[in-house]
């Protein structure tokens, strides 16, 4: 049975924002944990992370939001597309809804987004996950992805294409995934893309990680190249309250490539288990 319940759009933080909702409004000890929002990566609109907010659904009043640039949020040209600005934003949008009490899933830089909310606003979120969120900045070792490989794709897309023509760029993603990648790539304008990859490389994450005080959990694809051992190492000195855990088979896409091994690493982190 779906926890799927709706799509919607907020005024906030001087934009519209959208999302998806998921989740169970008559479950009562649903209703007492705190709300889940997930954040996408820099070019995964919210529908693409509808499979992994099912599975959220049973358990968390759960929200997966469209950053700004992406998806069916605002997109146009000129926004600022900066860290900050959207880090303000998940704020804003928890503000907007009238949540209380929240966590923030991100995942790569969504993750960095989270660290940046939750630096800026200690008082506003209760727990944060980073799932293998870039560590480059100034002077790091670079994000180990390229732009071409997002300019070229998003160029495609706008264009019209296909699962098939996808695969070119993803090649071990299903294909479902691939044609609900097809399908909505196009939604995420290019100079947001260009500005969050740029900041992969000059906004230096690493200021906000050492001003978080809330439980911080770390989950590392073991197959990626995102986050090495000395990363985890240099982050987990840190966050004083850090919990890291890692994901076996299963690169950047962590939850495309093991999708079971993404739900087993929360553990009970975020208050219960994800696993049925």
């Amino acid at each position: 049975m779906s926890t799927y319940l709706y799509g919607g759009n907020v005024h906030a933080n001087g934009i519209r924002q959208h999302y998806l909702r998921y989740g169970n409004p008559s479950d009562a000890a649903q209703q007492q944990r705190e709300a889940i929002i997930i954040i996408p990566g820099i070019t995964s609109p919210a529908v693409t992370w509808g499979f992994v907010a099912e599975r959220f659904g049973q358990y968390f009043d759960t929200y997966v939001l469209d950053v700004r640039g992406r998806g069916l949020s605002s997109a146009e040209d000129g926004l600022d597309y900066g860290l900050t600005a959207q880090a303000e934003d998940v704020i804003a949008f928890a503000n907007a809804l009238g949540l209380k009490k929240y966590s923030l899933v991100g995942h790569s830089m969504g993750g960095r987004i989270g660290a940046r909310a939750a630096a800026l606003h200690p008082d506003a979120v209760t727990r944060l996950v980073m799932v293998d969120p870039p560590v480059s900045g100034p002077d790091r070792r670079p994000y180990p992805a390229k732009l071409p490989w997002y300019v070229d794709s998003m160029a495609m897309a706008r264009k019209g294409c296909n699962a098939d023509d996808m695969r070119a760029f993803c090649p071990t993603w299903t294909e479902e995934q691939l044609q609900l990648r097809a399908q909505w790539l196009h939604t995420c304008n290019e100079s947001a893309i260009i500005q969050s990859f740029n900041d992969f490389q000059n906004d230096d994450v690493h200021a906000n990680f050492a001003a978080l005080t809330l439980p911080t959990m770390l989950m590392i694809a073991e197959r990626g190249d995102v986050v090495r051992p000395e990363d985890a190492e240099e982050i987990q000195g840190l966050i004083k309250n850090l919990t890291i855990s890692h994901v076996a088979n299963a690169g950047h896409m962590i939850p495309w490539d093991n999708e079971e091994g993404f739900y087993q690493a929360f553990g009970d982190f975020l208050g219960t288990a994800l696993n049925p």
